[in-house]
């Protein structure tokens, strides 16, 4: 059936109708629209500020941290040293860059005879030898060791490529052998061996500062921040009390008298009595602690500190000291000496072989008479002796700052009772063994009035400001004489310089008190003919400071003495301590008096 067809008239009517039929369409709120927006926009702000603070707050210091592990990196730590100085700021170790160069020669740009050439006088080195060492490898060869600054900067104003400079660190010594035996020296892994770099490493070892240096993606380094070398944080400087003034006039001395009777060895210590600081220390033979690995391995300990000896007749005044406290005796008492004695059946003499009939006990010391030295040790209950042989310290060590000290030897007690001739010989210094060290340190008790101080050299650790902000902890002194029995002795020691044995050290326009000692060495159980010769002395008299102990071991020939060999070092370092100190002479009239001819023996 076909489609009935209408006029256009009629379709456009149709449709209007229907349009006018449907329900009309409603438009959202457009604020409620607009709130939703604003509410998304804010969510997001308040999102995006919350991560933020989570970065910069909480995140932060992980963050930081994996940063700097991708830009920065670590150059290895190196450990300080502070530097030393005497007690007059002369320097005696310290901390100096030294340099290293290596060759690659993969990356010269010129022939390797051509580099061999302009590096030999730099070196000092042939240029063959050069070029024999570049044919060893491609790359990391070592041709330069300890090189100065001077030398490296030569070799960068070379401009060759293939060359590598790389800074080290060395400890130098400017004094070399005059203070080893005291300062010591480190190893190549700068560790102290001997001497206070070894006792006082943990003083001496500034904290390791750790060093940043920025690089790239790659991990090259980046110039920027490069550091500088932070020598300005380790400003602290380690004072020694020691002199070098008078380590050198010891020293000097020392030699002298040592090539002149051709002894063994040597030492001379200078010790302030009121603190037992040391101003001088001086042992020979000595090393160059620069070139340690050339040196004999037993000089690396300062032997007036490790080895013991036996005193002789410098330890008489000790004894009279003991007897006088412990009233055995009186200052004024008499004993004959009638130039041998037995006692438990071994016979004792004088060291000149002759008797000097009635002594009193400065003359005692005056002749440094062991006889007489027996009878007035007698007077003594042997136990009381051995105690107090034990009280001031025999047998043990004197607690100092510097390494390796040994302790005495001393018998025990219950042989020191039985058998008498161990009482004899210990009332003239033999029997028993020391270090030079605590001899040293029991003649201080003596001149400064009875007290026992500990020997050291270590002043303390020192700012730019000249403020100490470390020191030792030693110590205390412990009284061990009255001062009543220390300055009866002190005047009997005075007169052996000025009537007895320590003639020789007798300075015009001064007095001191002194004390000689030959004593027999001991090998094996029985004493040899080798002698080791001391000198002990007291200055100044009047009011004592200072004592100053020369011991020379195995001087040879017929005249070699205490008096002859150990009194004339002495005097020669007294002699330096006046010019030093500016001690005024307390006898002036004296100056131009000659010397009398001294007494052998002692």
């Amino acid at each position: 059936m076909p489609t009935p067809s209408y006029p256009v008239q009629d379709r456009r009517a149709a449709i209007k109708a229907r349009i006018r039929t449907k329900q009309p369409h409603r438009v959202p709120n457009q604020r409620l629209r607009l709130f939703l927006v604003w509410l998304v926009v804010f969510g997001g702000i308040v999102g995006l500020l919350a991560r933020l603070v989570y970065l910069q707050v909480s995140a932060a210091p992980f963050l930081r941290t994996k940063a700097q592990d991708q830009q920065l990196g670590n150059l290895p730590e190196r450990t300080f040293r502070y530097p030393i100085v005497d007690s007059q700021g002369n320097l005696l170790a310290k901390d100096e860059p030294v340099f290293r160069l290596f060759a690659h020669p993969f990356l010269f740009q010129k022939q390797p005879d051509e580099i061999a050439k302009a590096l030999a006088p730099v070196l000092d080195r042939s240029s063959d030898s050069l070029i024999e060492l570049f044919k060893t490898g491609e790359s990391g060869i070592p041709i330069g060791y300890r090189l100065s600054e001077t030398e490296a900067e030569k070799i960068n104003n070379l401009y060759l490529d293939g060359l590598e400079i790389t800074r080290e660190w060395q400890r130098v010594y400017p004094q070399s052998g005059l203070t080893s035996g005291l300062v010591g020296y480190v190893n190549t892994e700068n560790q102290g061996q001997s001497g206070i770099e070894y006792s006082q490493q943990p003083l001496l070892k500034g904290d390791p500062i750790p060093l940043l240096v920025a690089r790239d993606g790659q991990g090259k380094l980046l110039p920027d921040r490069f550091p500088l070398e932070p020598l300005n944080a380790n400003d602290l400087t380690l004072k020694l009390t020691l002199d070098t003034r008078l380590q050198r006039s010891a020293r000097q001395a020392l030699h002298q008298t040592m090539a002149k009777f051709r002894a063994k060895r040597g030492s001379v210590i200078v010790m302030d009595v009121e603190d037992g600081s040391l101003k001088a220390l001086a042992s020979e033979p000595s090393f160059n602690p620069q070139r340690y690995f050339e040196a004999n391995t037993e000089l690396f300990k300062n032997w007036a500190i490790s080895d013991l000896y036996e005193p002789g007749s410098t330890f008489k005044p000790i004894n009279i000291a003991i007897a006088l406290e412990s009233n055995a005796i009186k200052a004024d008492s008499v004993f004959h000496d009638g130039g041998q004695i037995t006692v438990g059946g071994w016979p004792i003499n004088n060291a000149d072989n002759s008797g000097h009939g009635n002594l009193s006990i400065t003359g005692i010391l005056e002749y440094s008479s062991n006889v007489g030295m027996v009878h007035v040790m007698q007077r003594m209950d042997r136990s009381a002796y051995y105690n107090y042989l034990k009280k001031i310290g025999i047998g043990q060590i004197t607690g100092t700052d510097l390494p390796f000290e040994t302790p005495g030897q001393f018998k025990d007690k219950q042989q020191f009772l039985d058998y008498p001739i161990e009482a004899a010989t210990a009332a003239f210094g033999q029997g028993f063994s020391v270090t030079p060290l605590q001899m040293a340190q029991l003649h201080a008790a003596i001149a400064n009035g009875g007290e026992l101080v500990t020997p050291h050299v270590v002043d303390g650790l020192y700012n730019p400001a000249g403020k100490k902000t470390k020191g030792l902890n030693l110590i205390q002194p412990r009284r061990i004489f009255s001062e009543n029995t220390a300055a009866k002795v002190r005047t009997m020691m005075g007169s052996v310089v000025q009537n007895g044995t320590g003639k020789p050290a007798k300075i015009p326009g001064y007095r001191l008190g002194g004390k000689t000692g030959t004593a027999q060495k001991a090998d094996s159980g029985t004493y040899s003919n080798a002698r080791i010769t001391s000198f002990v002395a007291s200055f100044p008299l009047e009011s004592p400071k200072y004592v100053v102990l020369a011991v020379v071991d195995e001087p040879q020939g017929g005249n070699a003495y205490g008096s002859t060999v150990a009194a004339p070092v002495v005097k020669s370092v007294l002699e330096t301590l006046i010019s030093v100190e500016g001690i005024p002479p307390s006898h002036p009239a004296e100056l131009k008096a000659k010397p009398k001819a001294s007494r052998p023996g002692g």
